[in-house]
């Protein structure tokens, strides 16, 4: 958050205030970023689940799988195996 308020010139303070003013604040966008784009990142053939939890920022992959599993009820994997039929990708193992 503190990279983020430098980058807009401010103060994090401020930008909390702002954010809770919206209704919003800086955790719950970061969820939701990360949420979007774990579901590009798996779709990715070639990407592991280690991967993913490293280009999203988790400190490893026990801390990615179970966001996901709060996010969409189910492991990583799991979504990966049961999406590759709607995306032409053979289903593979992560």
């Amino acid at each position: 958050m503190t990279r983020l308020a430098r980058g807009l010139a401010t103060t994090p303070r401020t930008l909390h205030r702002r954010l809770a003013k919206s209704g919003t604040s800086f955790t719950d966008i970061l969820d939701r970023v990360r949420r979007e784009l774990a579901t590009a990142y798996l779709l990715r053939q070639g990407l592991s689940v280690n991967e993913v939890a490293g280009l999203l920022g988790f400190a490893d992959a026990g801390a990615f799988v179970r966001a996901f599993r709060r996010w969409f009820d189910t492991t990583p994997g799991q979504w990966r195996m049961r999406a590759a039929p709607f995306t032409g990708e053979a289903a593979r193992s992560s």
